[in-house]
């Protein structure tokens, strides 16, 4: 026999399923199920934190337990830096990866902070720059409604982005097109990027700052924005919640030996 709490475990977590709770569904509260005759307390407790744990729902103060989001945003590779997107339209990276996801979307789902900061070493190397040398950091915090979804911290050289929209702390992208289009304008336009990605535990801050269940690690990207002359004008370090986005890349196979394409 499965201890009481695995049983109601289970019974929630195929309503779950079935959709009788939608994602973003807020679970009864425990005294209520435990005055419906489902168990005691602590029962419900358990059964509550197996989900947590198994990922069906997440659990914060002032939130109770609500049904996670169980289709992941397509988080887009190449084609979510189109400069058609942000050069001609007004489609930034992150609301490219919901359009295509089918996914709703607000601008400013997208809140930031902008403060000179010592140049973390990857940013400092990255850009060229001696350790201790000061840089923008525009830090992000990016969610799915009330959901987080990733953070994006990018460096910038001061003399590239001073005076423009870039250090502008105003929730939402930097103004139409986003940051991609504010160094285009000031004659930096993007060219090639390199990414690197990682998964790791997260830290107790990105715990809380994420929402995320136990258990559940980061993908942490690494990103190195590039002009055509090799100038490197973004170094940015992204954390993701693993579970909350399905990456996604589409390209043209190199083949070196003929127009070197697959040259760094």
């Amino acid at each position: 026999m499965a201890p009481k709490w695995r049983e109601l475990a289970d019974k929630l977590a195929d309503q779950i399923r079935r959709g009788e709770y939608a994602p973003g569904q807020q679970l009864p509260h425990i005294r209520e199920l435990v005055d419906a005759g489902e168990g005691s307390k602590s029962t419900v407790h358990a059964a509550y934190k197996a989900l947590e744990a198994e990922g069906l729902v997440t659990s914060s103060r002032g939130h109770g337990t609500v049904v996670r989001q169980q289709i992941p945003l397509k988080r887009l590779g190449i084609a979510r830096y189109d400069k058609a997107k942000w050069r001609d339209g007004d489609e930034v990276a992150f609301i490219a990866d919901r359009v295509a996801s089918g996914r709703a979307y607000r601008r400013n789902e997208q809140t930031q902070s902008v403060s000179m900061v010592e140049a973390p070493p990857e940013a400092a190397a990255a850009h060229g720059l001696p350790a201790g040398s000061q840089v923008y950091a525009r830090a992000r915090l990016v969610k799915e409604g009330d959901q987080p979804t990733h953070t994006l911290t990018s460096y910038y050289r001061p003399e590239h982005v001073e005076g423009t929209r870039l250090v502008d702390p105003t929730p939402g992208p930097a103004g139409r097109g986003g940051g991609f289009r504010v160094l285009y304008d000031a004659g930096y336009e993007i060219d090639h990027m390199k990414e690197r990605i990682f998964a790791r535990t997260p830290t107790a801050d990105e715990v809380k700052l994420l929402q995320l269940p136990p258990g559940e690690p980061v993908v942490e990207l690494h990103r190195t924005t590039y002009t055509a002359d090799g100038v490197v004008v973004e170094y940015a370090i992204g954390v993701h919640a693993a579970s909350r986005f399905a990456w996604e890349y589409d390209f043209k196979v190199p083949d070196s030996a003929t127009d070197g394409e697959g040259q760094p």
